[in-house]
């Protein structure tokens, strides 16, 4: 996965950090990233494309998720819970990005953001979603490697 790509999330979950603690608007919160210089190195376009698509498909990204998380979603930490609106987010509408790619860049989301072993949280709960959301890409893979 390219850099850009990485700060881009990596800008994201600050951004999407800020919009469910602040409730500013989603334009406000962009304008500073943009102003601020914090998009620098990153690819803006896949920074806007998941900052404003998790919000847009906030209701199906969080019925995904209360499948296989252990408490109401708003009650998770709000970096983990930024960081898996991420990754579902993901999951859904980038099949052209592997699912295990996903995963591993909300694991080192959730190291580099998150509380001390919330990655562990992070990665069980998107490989359990990743089984459900990704099942053909799942078996695909496994009969490549069987054969």
């Amino acid at each position: 996965m390219s850099e850009a790509k990485t700060n881009a999330r990596k800008c994201a979950v600050q951004a999407l950090y800020q919009w469910q603690i602040s409730g500013a608007s989603l334009n406000s919160i962009e304008t500073y990233f943009l102003e601020e210089q914090h998009l620098k190195g990153a690819q803006k376009s896949y920074f806007s494309e998941i900052f404003h698509g998790v919000p847009q498909q906030l209701d199906r990204i969080d019925a995904a998720l209360a499948e296989f998380v252990d408490r109401p979603v708003e009650k998770i930490d709000p970096v983990e819970r930024a960081i898996l609106r991420i990754g579902t987010y993901e999951l859904i509408n980038r099949l052209d990005t592997p699912y295990r790619v996903i995963i591993n860049e909300s694991v080192n989301l959730a190291k580099f953001f998150g509380a001390e072993g919330s990655h562990k949280y992070v990665n069980g709960i998107l490989d359990k979603l990743s089984q459900k959301q990704r099942a053909l890409e799942i078996a695909a893979k496994t009969a490549k490697s069987g054969s």
